[in-house]
């Protein structure tokens, strides 16, 4: 594997699965594969559990690993080709990009949507470029229009809970005051549709994801219908991806918030989020505090996601 963005560049789920348990087993057992070998960590957006749990998975293997926050420390950049730089970017990402691969072995990458434009962000336009022109294998650390380690760590855990081959699994849209982008809820439905679970998507109207994501999941816009039954239920904001409203909130109506209520509709299921979440808008307390609350157990796997990705990078190189 030289890169990963998506759930197309794994392979096989239920080998990545088998893996990704066998490396939660031990974590250290291929610590001689990252020997010598520097990971670079390079975030355009903050993080917490993408930057522990990464920096913590190279460990594990034997890395070195180097932090760079560009907007903290380093020189701002540049991303417009062919601009007259007279502005307040003094380096350009098509020089930054290749210097950095000169200090490392594997780049990971994490840059957010920007709303600026729709075409930019779903071209990846930054991560992109570093897999052009870095000459290192490179992994998504969240880009514009996914998150593929947190839905893989989202699969691990549902492998790990599930209590039949083929549970329903619901994607909810909850409410946010912020506009946040598609990464998350992209990514959990294409690996959802891969897995090939009982996938249920509900959102008001003007949410609708973009359909390469989609897939063959069921839409429903009635969030209720949407629960009946559910084995797990994985509440997530995101604004509008269709034009002329991308990147916008459409709605704010705590109506869609997970509640003990809302729970109530399902198969005693078990509620996931990604994280950070914003209590009493995503979920209630009682909802998130309970002991079918996965949200801790799900955010440990990311380490263990960010493992089986690093370890066939290595094994790559």
């Amino acid at each position: 594997m030289r890169y990963f963005t998506s759930v197309d560049d794994i392979g096989p789920l239920d080998v990545a699965v088998k893996e990704a348990l066998e490396v939660k087993r031990d974590r250290f057992a291929y610590s001689h594969l990252g020997r010598n070998k520097t990971l670079m960590m390079i975030f355009f957006n903050s993080s917490l559990r993408t930057r522990l749990s990464t920096q913590k998975a190279a460990m594990n293997l034997g890395m070195n690993v180097i932090v760079l926050d560009v907007n903290n420390g380093a020189w701002k950049l540049e991303t417009e080709r062919g601009v007259i730089m007279d502005g307040d970017c003094p380096e350009h990402l098509l020089e930054a990009v290749p210097v950095m691969g000169c200090y490392c072995d594997i780049i990971g990458v994490r840059s957010f949507a920007r709303f600026e434009s729709k075409y930019d962000d779903y071209n990846e336009k930054i991560l992109n470029q570093f897999i052009k022109y870095s000459g290192r294998p490179v992994f998504s650390m969240e880009a514009a229009t996914g998150h593929p380690l947190q839905a893989f760590a989202d699969l691990i855990t549902i492998e790990e809970h599930k209590t039949k081959k083929r549970p329903k699994v619901v994607l909810t849209w909850a409410p946010h005051p912020r506009a946040l982008p598609q990464a998350v809820p992209n990514s959990f439905a294409q690996w959802m549709n891969a897995a090939g679970y009982d996938f249920v998507i509900t959102h008001p109207e003007g949410y609708e994801l973009a359909p390469e994501f989609v897939g063959d999941a069921k839409v429903i816009y009635d969030q209720d219908e949407a629960l009946r039954g559910a084995d797990f239920v994985y509440a997530k904001n995101w604004s509008a991806f269709a034009d002329p409203n991308y990147g916008q909130i459409l709605s704010k109506d705590r109506a869609w918030t997970i509640t003990s209520e809302k729970m109530a509709l399902t198969d005693n299921a078990y509620f996931m989020h990604c994280l950070p979440v914003r209590r009493n808008m995503i979920v209630s307390d009682d909802v998130i505090e309970s002991d079918r609350s996965l949200v801790i157990p799900e955010a440990a796997n990311r380490e263990i996601s960010a493992e089986v990705v690093l370890k066939r990078l290595l094994e790559s190189l």
